[in-house]
């Protein structure tokens, strides 16, 4: 053990101890949250550009698929609005 440790209090050096093992913690803590919501956004990255290469190949394909994808579109727009319609009606 080091001169300084034996020349004070040892509930002191306790102290000091337990709140560098705290802050090492906290430092963890904070460390870990920001790696899950990296591991989160790279997926969701993963997930939009799979979505958007099957998106261009079915708008590259023939004229019923582009049938299909215009109903799509149209049918999420109107979803949307109704969506925030009701949404906007719940609050008030």
């Amino acid at each position: 053990m080091a001169d300084w440790t034996r020349a004070q209090n040892p509930g002191a050096v306790e102290e000091i101890l337990d709140r560098e093992n705290k802050r090492m913690a906290d430092s963890l803590a904070s460390k870990v949250t920001r790696l899950k919501s990296d591991s989160d956004f790279t997926s969701m990255t993963g997930l939009l550009t799979g979505s958007m290469k099957r998106f261009s190949t079915m708008a590259r394909s023939g004229r019923d698929n582009r049938k299909l994808l215009c109903g799509m579109a149209l049918g999420l727009i109107v979803a949307f609005f109704i969506l925030s319609y009701f949404l906007s009606r719940a609050r008030t």
